[in-house]
């Protein structure tokens, strides 16, 4: 089987996000725009380009937000690995550290700070390594 390229790697993140995004319930246009770190400027509707095949775009702030959503999706996988919808339950339950909001709403409304909170809940290590970088150890 022939490698992938770099473009349809990125349009298979792009579908494989939206896939995600959309199971947890997130489908209006201005909150994909919020969590994938889109430009506040684009238009709505083209977040449905990125569901029929168009790549997200390449900037530094999508690839920082997409790199916590990948790392979201994976300890959730990893957390509920015999029953997939719980992470999908998990995302959309109030949780009394993200402010009593379900972690996709603190997703939503607090942008990256909301992303980097769920993805250090979720994945100790990730929080370590944060940890490490505020001491100065890294």
């Amino acid at each position: 089987m022939p490698a992938m390229t770099q473009d349809e790697e990125r349009v298979a993140l792009t579908q494989t996000i939206m896939g995600v995004l959309d199971e947890w319930g997130l489908d209006a246009a201005d909150h994909v725009v919020a969590v994938v770190g889109l430009p506040d400027k684009m238009p709505k509707r083209n977040v449905r380009k990125f569901r029929d095949g168009v790549a997200f775009p390449d900037t530094p702030e999508v690839m920082e937000h997409l790199d916590h959503l990948v790392g979201i999706i994976t300890s959730l996988r990893t957390t509920y690995p015999l029953n997939p919808q719980m992470g999908t339950h998990w995302m959309r339950r109030s949780n009394r550290l993200f402010g009593n909001r379900p972690p996709l709403q603190a997703m939503v409304e607090d942008g990256l700070d909301g992303l980097v909170a769920v993805r250090s809940h979720l994945d100790c290590t990730y929080d370590w390594k944060l940890d490490d970088e505020r001491s100065g150890k890294l």
